[in-house]
């Protein structure tokens, strides 16, 4: 060191070389070259004579670059693929419990036990009578009342208006020793387990887990208006609005009342055309029918026909849809050659809840108890063992 320092006082820079020196250099020499200025030799210490200032500090910061070049990338993409993972993770966890395996999922069984009283029903094929559980058989009328691909919470509210239905018909009837429920549309349509079996083949099981599920979240609930059952009349789909019972039958019922329903639109069943020829329509009414029909309509609440007067002769939209077999009582009418075209809003009689109203609000995130309480209003859940006690005691 003194040596080198000896040289730099006798051997002082040129004093052209000092004034083109900037303050910086302008090129820094790299740490490869400074290390070649002190060549190891075969003990692996520098030749004497060569510069060693930056072997120690080359091969620390070649160790370093080495380390940067390969842990921070690593670093940097570690967070990333911990989050990505713990997503992948979430997803599957989240599949998982939306599709759990056989094994995990415990089949839903409905036994006598469930059920406080047992319903007769009378079978039309047979004209024999069934003693079914309660349960079992709101689990029947669910299966053939609505499609088993409807959302769980429409099925749930579908369980609770058979199971209320059978109980008000139970409570009322006239002759208390005969059976006073068939498997009709004259009350609730009803298909025993074989007859359930043959119309959904290898489906069945699958189908018959989810319809019971339904039934038994709602176990024993029934729908009350001033402490009694009510009438809970449903049908398949609106033409936007429900219809008041008056409007359509005699009663005034106060829970059914015309609300909206818009969910209807997306049914297959909401549009609907009956063609009638003239003379078959003119013999039905028993009235002449002009070329240039302008039929005389007035309109309920929910936008269905009220009356229809033709030839100066008035008929209510119930008469004309049952003499003409049609999906409502919201229709209009057209005169094109020889023939009437009807086209239908709707099917059904639109009193009550809508089936494909029902699913439309489940699929927007409704649950049963909101669906219920749209479609029938002022009503409660209730106990059919606090509601019903006659029934129960059988």
């Amino acid at each position: 060191m003194n040596n080198r320092k000896y040289h730099y006082k006798t051997n002082p820079m040129p004093k052209a070389w000092e004034k083109k020196k900037p303050k910086f250099p302008s090129k820094r020499m790299s740490h490869f070259s400074r290390i070649k200025q002190g060549k190891p030799n075969k003990l692996g210490k520098p030749i004497p004579g060569k510069s060693s200032t930056w072997k120690v500090p080359g091969i620390v910061f070649l160790a370093s670059l080495v380390v940067i070049i390969l842990i921070i990338p690593t670093l940097i993409a570690l967070p990333d693929q911990d989050h990505d993972q713990a997503h992948i993770s979430t997803k599957k966890a989240e599949k998982k419990s939306e599709n759990p395996s056989s094994d995990n999922q415990k089949p839903v069984e409905l036994t006598a036990g469930d059920s406080p009283f047992s319903v007769e029903v009378m079978r039309a094929s047979s004209n024999k009578v069934e003693d079914v559980p309660l349960e079992t058989y709101v689990s029947r009328v669910v299966a053939s009342e609505m499609p088993v691909d409807f959302e769980m919470e429409a099925l749930k509210a579908q369980s609770l208006a058979a199971r209320t239905y059978v109980v008000d018909l139970l409570l009322n009837q006239d002759k208390k020793d005969e059976p006073a429920i068939t498997d009709t549309t004259d009350n609730q349509v009803y298909s025993n387990d074989a007859e359930l079996q043959k119309k959904w083949g290898k489906d069945y099981d699958k189908n018959m887990q989810k319809i019971n599920k339904a039934v038994a979240a709602t176990k024993g609930e029934i729908l009350t208006y001033d402490n009694n059952p009510i009438f809970p009349a449903f049908f398949s789909t609106s033409n936007g609005y429900t219809e008041n019972s008056e409007d359509y039958w005699e009663n005034k019922l106060p829970y059914l009342r015309s609300v909206k329903s818009p969910w209807d639109k997306d049914s297959p069943k909401f549009l609907d055309q009956q063609v009638v020829a003239v003379d078959k329509a003119e013999q039905e009414l028993g009235v002449q029918i002009p070329g240039d029909l302008e039929a005389d309509v007035s309109r309920t609440d929910g936008n269905r026909v009220g009356t229809l007067t033709i030839d100066g002769k008035t008929f209510t939209g119930k008469e004309i849809r049952e003499k003409f077999n049609l999906r409502s009582s919201d229709f209009s009418i057209k005169h094109k050659n020889g023939h009437l075209i009807f086209t239908t809003k709707g099917f059904g009689h639109g009193i009550g809840m809508s089936q494909y109203g029902a699913n439309g609000m489940a699929k927007a995130g409704k649950d049963y108890k909101d669906i219920v309480k749209h479609y029938y209003k002022g009503v409660k859940i209730s106990e059919v063992t606090e509601t019903a006690p006659t029934l129960v005691a059988k």
